[in-house]
């Protein structure tokens, strides 16, 4: 192994790089906002790879001999049909079918189940019913995800050996030179395209990622930042939590009066929408594409909402390309005398995290037809895109709207956008990339 790069320890489970310059401030400590610059880190997964630490922190482990009853009541997915050492996106919603939490969750072993880097009330709220034989632990782990077309080269180069065998949403162990603990290797990810995450104790997180980052700069891999992280997001059609819309949990006062949830922190309610909308923050599995994982043949909370919408969907998720004069005459008003519009940050419209922003889209005559959030500026694609939740009836391939950018109150520009594909990003899906044509990292 290498050594070290980094000059006073780490940072979280991640080294602290002296080329570092600014951090995100989560609440529960803090995370990189941007390492490499925000335009080569957005190249980097169409182009090298990059690294990316931001979800590390407390995954939830549910144990027991009723840990997967107790799944399935909190999930509109089938968890039955779950061979250990696969992964499920879980979905979890409250009584009205407004989605509290998703997340990426490992069938581990016959009882155990492992949830990462999700809102954990839905589980908490199923354990305090008292009718489930299960256990909800956390263990702090690390989450190094890397994606890229060299993702693969990358992590074979750094054990040694080749892991083609691995299919999408699959999980193994493997041993990394000079570490004693098994890591997992999962093939799953953010961009759309090839990506795996590596995860393992967090105490052994900032020798991991260096490890990682030593073996990948040489391929030209980047260390992504929260600045740009949430820009895949949007590309790859990955509709999230805290980037573009909320948890439900908001309207649940219950949750409210919970001090350990609420100091997670709460959502600002920005945009053209009045902050009172609470529900122009929210979204249903029909709204964002997810009704496929749903299986209403069980009990779940929600079910009958559910399955109301599934019968008489009403809106869904699609992305809108900014009209680029409507952009430039945003900036303008930032050099002019008077009121601006909102200052359009970049790469990401509203600084990360944003999941209580919303944003009015209309037909051109005015008629209010959903909801825009999520806006990002793609420097591959050179074009402002933004994630909508529209009336089914206006989601076809090139129909023109307005985005009503700015805040609620304030000065409002009526941004000209197309109806484009969903997702945006074109490249080969990671479930769908042939690993044959990937050159060896052995």
């Amino acid at each position: 192994m290498s050594e070290p790069s980094y000059a006073m320890g780490s940072i979280g489970v991640v080294p602290n790089y002296l080329d570092t310059k600014t951090y995100l401030n989560r609440g529960n400590g803090f995370a990189v906002w941007e390492a490499d610059d925000w335009k080569s880190t957005s190249m980097s997964w169409k182009e090298s790879c990059y690294i990316h630490a931001g979800i590390s922190g407390p995954v939830f482990s549910i144990e027991g001999p009723d840990a997967q009853a107790m799944l399935s009541m909190a999930s509109i997915n089938d968890v039955n049909k779950w061979p250990i050492g696969t992964h499920k996106h879980l979905v979890m919603c409250n009584a009205d079918g407004l989605i509290e939490a998703h997340s990426l969750a490992l069938r581990a072993a016959k009882d155990v189940f492992r949830y990462y880097a999700g809102n954990p009330w839905p589980l908490f709220r199923q354990v305090g019913t008292g009718q489930f034989n299960a256990k909800l632990d956390t263990v702090d782990m690390f989450i190094f995800q890397i994606a890229g077309p060299k993702a693969l080269t990358v992590i074979e180069k750094l054990i040694s050996q080749s892991q083609r065998d691995i299919k999408f949403l699959e999980c193994k162990m493997i041993k990394l030179p000079g570490i004693e603990s098994e890591i997992e290797l999962a093939r799953i990810g953010m961009t759309g395209n090839l990506a795996y995450e590596l995860r393992g104790p967090a105490e052994l997180g900032a020798q991991v990622y260096d490890m990682i980052y030593q073996v990948g700069k040489p391929f030209g891999m980047k260390r992504l930042g929260w600045r740009t992280y949430c820009v895949n997001h949007v590309e790859g059609g990955f509709p999230q939590i805290t980037v573009t819309f909320t948890v439900a949990s908001v309207i649940d006062p219950v949750f409210l009066q919970n001090q350990e949830m609420v100091l997670r922190g709460l959502p600002e309610y920005t945009g053209s929408i009045d902050p009172a909308d609470v529900r122009a923050r929210l979204r249903t599995p029909g709204e964002v594409g997810w009704m496929w994982m749903a299986r209403i043949d069980h009990e779940f909370l929600g079910r009958e909402a559910v399955l109301a919408e599934s019968q008489s969907p009403q809106r869904k998720v699609v992305n809108l390309r900014w009209n680029v004069q409507d952009i430039l005459d945003i900036v303008a008003s930032q050099y002019q005398d008077g009121e601006e519009y909102r200052h359009l940050e970049y790469p990401c419209g509203v600084e990360q995290p944003a999941g209580g922003h919303a944003d009015l889209v209309t037909t051109l005559d005015g008629k209010p037809i959903g909801v825009s959030s999520g806006t990002t500026y793609s420097y591959y694609y050179r074009d402002e895109i933004s994630q909508a939740i529209l009336d089914i009836n206006q989601t076809e391939l090139g129909s023109e709207v307005l985005v009503h950018w700015g805040d609620f109150s304030k000065r409002i520009k009526k941004v000209r956008a197309t109806v484009v594909r969903y997702p945006y990003i074109d490249l080969t899906r990671n479930e769908d990339d042939d690993l044959s044509s990937i050159p060896s990292g052995v």
